[in-house]
């Protein structure tokens, strides 16, 4: 296997145009990101063709699908064989940075947005893994497989619900790091949101709730410690730098947070979570419909991973996370929409491309089959769309919610609601049958094929 993955990498490095055409690279949980010193010396055409890539998405970066799992092992392979010619130089690093963030489509809110999304993708590991525990666990607990006494369910309690006690010290430091701070001192922007013993300050006569504002007030505390610590260290001589920076800025953000911060972001969570439950209560299948049908687009930006903390926060909030199961029917909708193809193109190329990306569709990574099948093929994308949006109306209807965040598709079934466990079922499958029969009988033919044998 490990010669496989150096194999792949090789090809794939051959068709960047070696490692000297390498400024950057990294990972996420689907994708090799490279940053090329030269474009026109890659062939986008033959790295889509080599056995192992899922599809190649141009943003920023020039973004190499090889699905979960498999990226991480690719991308060391990769890490490798840079090394071996030389490693990357800094200089030309932070050229491209400059000339990454002067692309013509990167928006003021656009890069404020992917920033948001950057602090939330490393941490998709740990709130899986958390939501998974959490979930497996009361599941277990109330099916009456185990006491919610003993202690083998206070001890899995502890693990899998650890990370959501602290998160905001977590999306604090990841944050300020972000936003060019320290992350330390995002940490502590965390920390004043979280602290219990904030509940010993009264402000105008009213005392503050520990953890008012949430995710939003932390990353609002955060933010600013960033701005403030950058601006301060401007005016500080470099001899009282350690000692006056992060001083003054612990303290300026910390009279801000509970003056403005805590208050404006509660408003804002308040606003969030009244406004999505008000338009699933009034839009009831229509919302839903609507947003699963809306959500693949979003996923092609990358932007999806922004919603993060609205998921988070309607978990603080409500108990529950019902937009969640909404917008997993779109995976649902494309895995079925695949299975469509599969059946009906006589493609080799394409029906390999779709064996390999289906397991991961299936297990909720979706990327693999929107950048590599739907989205190439253009009519399909659509239909799976139309079929997440059928899934997503379902959902609606019956007010599926989950208790934790995580990966979509049949994992997601451990996080929901106890009791809702087979409607969300129900769904996916509802959502498998309209994207196969949307894309069966509308949405292909082996015309729009043309680049796959």
């Amino acid at each position: 296997m490990a010669g496989e993955n150096k194999i792949l990498a090789e090809k794939i490095l051959e068709q960047l145009g070696g490692p000297e055409n390498i400024v950057n690279y990294t990972h996420c949980m689907t994708r090799l990101r490279v940053t090329p010193k030269d474009e026109s010396v890659i062939n986008k055409v033959a790295i889509k063709k080599i056995n192992g890539v899922l599809g190649v998405v141009e943003e920023e970066t020039l973004q190499i699908i090889l699905g979960p799992g498999k990226v991480n092992r690719v991308t060391e392979e990769f890490g490798r064989l840079i090394d071996a010619a030389g490693g990357i130089d800094l200089k030309e690093l932070a050229a491209a940075k400059k000339a990454e963030i002067n692309k013509k489509n990167a928006t003021p809110f656009k890069l404020f947005l992917r920033k948001i999304s950057s602090i939330f993708i490393p941490l998709i590991p740990a709130l899986v893994a958390s939501g998974l525990i959490t979930g497996i666990t009361k599941a277990i607990i109330q099916a009456g497989w185990l006491q919610a006494t003993s202690q083998l369910a206070i001890i899995l309690t502890v693990i899998g619900g650890g990370l959501f006690g602290y998160l905001g010290i977590l999306v604090g430091t990841n944050a300020a790091k972000e936003f060019g701070g320290s992350p330390a001192l995002g940490a502590i922007a965390g920390i004043l949101i979280i602290n219990p013993a904030v509940a010993g300050i009264k402000l105008f006569g009213e005392a503050l709730l520990p953890g008012r504002g949430g995710l939003i007030g932390v990353l609002f505390a955060a933010i600013f410690i960033a701005l403030v610590e950058k601006r301060v260290r401007r005016y500080v001589p470099q001899s009282l730098d350690l000692f006056v920076t992060p001083t003054v800025a612990l303290l300026i953000t910390g009279l801000v947070t509970y003056l403005v911060f805590m208050p404006l972001g509660g408003f804002v969570s308040d606003l969030i979570t009244k406004g999505l439950t008000s338009l699933l209560n009034v839009g009831g299948v229509v919302a839903g419909f609507v947003l699963g049908a809306t959500f693949l687009p979003l996923v092609i930006t990358g932007l999806h991973q922004g919603l993060t903390p609205i998921h988070l926060e309607l978990i603080n909030r409500l108990g529950n996370d019902p937009l969640l199961p909404i917008l997993a029917m779109g995976g649902a909708g494309q895995v079925g929409a695949a299975f469509a193809i599969y059946f009906k193109t006589k493609k080799k190329g394409l029906k390999r491309a779709i064996g390999g990306a289906l397991p991961a569709g299936i297990l909720g990574i979706g990327e693999p089959l929107m950048f590599g099948v739907t989205l190439p093929l253009g009519r399909p994308f659509l239909t799976a769309c139309l079929g997440a949006g059928v899934g997503g109306a379902f959902q609606a209807a019956f007010h599926v919610a989950t208790v934790a965040i995580g990966v979509s598709g049949l994992p997601l079934s451990f996080l929901v609601v106890s009791g809702q466990v087979l409607l969300y079922l129900v769904g996916v499958l509802i959502a498998y049958a309209a994207g196969f029969a949307f894309t069966y009988l509308f949405g292909y033919k082996d015309e729009m094929a043309g680049e796959f044998e």
